[in-house]
């Protein structure tokens, strides 16, 4: 495991007048790249072959870095580019699907935004639930043996991949049938169905709560909502019932595209709440706990109950809809102020008061 020493150590060369911000070419880094110009860095994107386009036509890249794949990030030369650069990282959900936790936590010696360590939490389901059923959050109930199974459940595979190979079974036949086949078209591997998580299915509005702690203020602000547009189910569900019933095809969750959500005002004090809880239990759990941004991925229920499924312990692609801001960063801000300018601001602050070690792992 890579150590805060090592990493105080690194960042201790470095020249604190030209700090890069740095991140892998998909997923939020458009957002990140332009709130980091906005508050006066530099930034770097490391991108596959075919990529680099997309950052040179937006024009939020200083410097590109072109991998033959993402794994290449963890090579020393790519390494000792980032830190030539005085890079501080900024994880994201293709770096944790492409690059690995372990690899993040063993290999990637450069400065990270965010504590290092609680990356593994939200890649562990196990460790996911402790986190949330300790911060007293409600989560749907879990399937330890599939052969229990009595209800409707979605059945999900671990990492940071967009709801890829997502799939829904009502019992143990239903499952083992999914199971093999799309093990026969290589969508998932051995170590996946290990692995997996089967939690009943619930019905209501999925919302995506966006939030932002700051150990520097002591704070946590919450940022922004949104609903997942996932392929196929969002496509069937437009179907009336009986052409669903005539079309030969499973529903699939994988996501596409973000849609902006504003919520009734009396569910914020519950909003606000839970979000306390989660960075409060983080630092028992986790210490020092949530650093930066982080979402709660919930469903809520005709009876306004929020039933969390997920958290994601860095920024999340739900908040790309909001790079000029959402209502609620505009009420806090009076300004635009999407997630990868926050993150850029904090960074700012934290090196004017000294205070780096608090903000990097």
């Amino acid at each position: 495991m890579i150590t805060q020493e090592e990493i105080s150590e690194i960042f201790r060369e470095y020249d604190k007048k030209n700090i890069t911000i740095a991140c892998v070419g998909s997923h939020s880094a458009l957002q990140i790249l332009k709130g980091a110009k906005d508050e006066g860095f530099k930034t770097l994107v490391l991108c596959t072959r075919g990529r680099e386009e997309v950052y040179r036509r937006f024009k939020v890249a200083d410097y590109v870095v072109t991998l033959n794949n993402f794994r290449e990030i963890c090579d020393e030369e790519i390494l000792a580019t980032l830190r030539r650069k005085n890079s501080i990282v900024i994880p994201h959900g293709s770096l944790i699907a492409y690059v690995g936790i372990e690899a993040i936590e063993e290999e990637l010696l450069v400065p990270l935004f965010g504590n290092r360590k609680i990356l593994r939490w939200e890649a562990d389901r196990k460790l996911e639930r402790k986190w949330l059923t300790k911060a007293g959050l409600k989560m749907p109930e879990e399937f330890k043996d599939p052969k229990k199974i009595n209800k409707l459940c979605i059945v999900k595979f671990p990492g940071a991949l967009g709801g890829k190979g997502y799939f829904l079974a009502r019992n143990y036949s239903e499952l083992k049938n999914k199971l093999e086949e799309i093990t026969k078209k290589g969508e998932i591997s051995k170590k996946d169905i290990e692995n997996m998580t089967i939690q009943e299915y619930i019905t209501g509005v999925n919302m995506y709560l966006s939030y932002f702690y700051s150990p520097i203020d002591n704070t946590t602000e919450f940022f922004s909502i949104d609903r997942r547009y996932e392929a196929n189910i969002d496509g069937l569900s437009r179907l009336p019932a009986k052409e669903q019933a005539k079309i030969k095809a499973d529903p699939s969750y994988v996501v596409v595209g973000n849609i902006p959500v504003v919520v009734r005002e009396s569910l914020l004090p519950e909003i606000l709440r839970m979000g306390d809880r989660v960075v409060e239990i983080s630092k028992e759990l986790c210490p020092p706990g949530m650093i930066g941004p982080f979402c709660l991925e919930t469903m809520v229920t005709d009876d306004l109950k929020f039933i969390t499924f997920e958290i994601s312990a860095r920024i999340v692609a739900g908040t790309n809809p909001f790079i000029q801001g959402s209502p609620y960063s505009y009420v806090l801000y009076g300004k635009e102020m999407s997630m990868g300018r926050r993150i850029a601001i904090e960074i700012k602050k934290a090196m004017m008061d000294g205070k780096e070690d608090k903000i990097i792992s």
